[in-house]
């Protein structure tokens, strides 16, 4: 299947079970890190993964307006509500960096695996989309 047979709907379906499997390696890794490092390590990764999943939804939601414009028949999605929560996101994203950084003495290593969770399963997501074409 070449790239320009891919649908919307395979793509909100690859960008929903990436948000699923970094959810499952989000919990699978947890009580590992709480045991291994503590607390505040685990929280850090807790703080990533949380983010980057946001990350993830935020580009779905992104998607889902700007397909709803393109297709004929379909009512538009109001694009000033989707950009102004994209950059809340942003926003609300840099306050926790700052905030658990400054606050949280665990190991940084933590927050960045939490924050590479999200491009690992959209990785893995879309490995498996083009295999099965």
């Amino acid at each position: 299947m070449p790239l320009t047979d891919f649908t919307e709907e395979d793509i909100r379906r690859t960008l929903r079970r990436a948000l699923m499997l970094a959810g499952g390696i989000a919990l699978v890794a947890t009580p590992i890190l709480w045991a291994w490092r503590g607390w505040q390590t685990w929280l850090l990764f807790v703080v990533g993964a949380v983010i980057s999943a946001t990350g993830i939804f935020e580009w779905l939601q992104l998607l889902s307006a700007m397909m709803s414009r393109m297709e004929e028949g379909r009512t538009p999605t109001p694009m000033g509500r989707v950009l102004v929560m994209f950059f809340v996101r942003l926003a609300f994203a840099a306050v926790l960096l700052y905030a658990s950084l400054s606050s949280l003495h665990g190991s940084v290593y933590a927050l960045l695996a939490g924050l590479a969770v999200s491009l690992f399963s959209l990785l893995l997501e879309s490995a498996r989309l083009m295999a099965r074409t």
